[in-house]
């Protein structure tokens, strides 16, 4: 038996109040789960399409942080040693001193730090720019030099082969050589080689109508020196720690006496991985 519904005379108007009262609370109730479900929705597409979730960093984003912590303090411990290396190295020089070279060579012996021989440089501050000129020292700077000789009336396949090279990006020579009627083809490659001091130049002695005698000099350690564009400066390789206070104080002079003192404002000594010395002019 079904229940029976049981309907009081004058209480329809309250009836009617319930039924619209629940009919109101009903729509608001499908509002509320079609706005949900919207949400939920956005939410979704979100995750799909989004480049890094919170999801998404935790799970591919970690790995490579990690990786890169590993690195940061591998590189920190690297820099560490080599600091203490350097503050040890700089704690034997008297940074206000001018020092005689005499005393600068068995100091800059003293201060070497890396397991490879190491280059001796100078570095040249002039009383203005343009200051140019070529030495040969008396016992070479250490490395060999790679000379080529481009001529184009002798070996114009030598020539094409070595353009070719140059534009790909090959550049195995230290000093190139021409005659000057191969700097016509040389032009083509003047862009890729004249930043790199590479470009042939009569000032520089490096065009010449006798590309193997002077190619030879360039074996045997003839150096051009120049200052650079922009600022009066210099710096030349000397020979490398190796060779002795003897052989070093030799090639020194031998720089020193090309540039001339009149030109030099102030000079420092260092190798490769040394702090710089200073020098005083005056006792070269």
């Amino acid at each position: 038996m079904g229940k029976i519904r049981v309907k009081t005379i004058g209480d329809e108007t309250e009836e009617k109040k319930d039924l619209k009262k629940a009919a109101a609370r009903a729509e608001a109730k499908k509002a509320k789960e079609a706005a949900e479900a919207r949400k939920a929705a956005e939410s979704e597409t979100k995750t799909e399409t989004a480049p890094a979730t919170e999801e998404t960093k935790t799970e591919t984003a970690e790995p490579e942080k990690k990786q890169v912590k590993v690195e940061t303090k591998a590189t920190a411990e690297k820099k560490k040693t080599m600091s203490v290396s350097y503050q040890k190295a700089a704690s034997l020089l008297d940074k206000n001193k001018k020092y005689k070279l005499v005393d600068a060579l068995p100091l800059l012996e003293k201060m070497k730090r890396a397991k490879f021989d190491e280059t001796v440089e100078l570095h040249i501050n002039t009383n203005e720019k343009g200051i140019s000129g070529n030495f040969t020292l008396p016992h070479g700077t250490g490395k060999q030099m790679r000379v080529v000789i481009a001529n184009a009336t002798a070996d114009p396949k030598q020539v094409d082969d070595l353009i070719k090279s140059i534009e790909a990006g090959k550049i195995d020579f230290d000093v190139l050589v021409a005659t000057p009627d191969t700097m016509p083809k040389l032009a083509k490659v003047a862009r890729v080689l004249g930043p790199k001091g590479l470009m042939p130049n009569p000032k520089n002695g490096t065009v010449t109508p006798k590309p193997e005698e002077v190619a030879k000099k360039f074996a045997g350690g003839q150096i051009n020196f120049k200052t650079e564009a922009k600022f009066p400066v210099m710096h030349l390789a000397v020979g490398k720690i190796s060779f002795g206070d003897k052989k070093l104080t030799e090639n020194i002079a031998t720089a020193i006496q090309a540039v001339k003192t009149k030109n030099i404002k102030n000079i420092t000594l260092k190798s490769t991985m040394s702090p710089a010395i200073k020098l005083d002019s005056a006792s070269l």
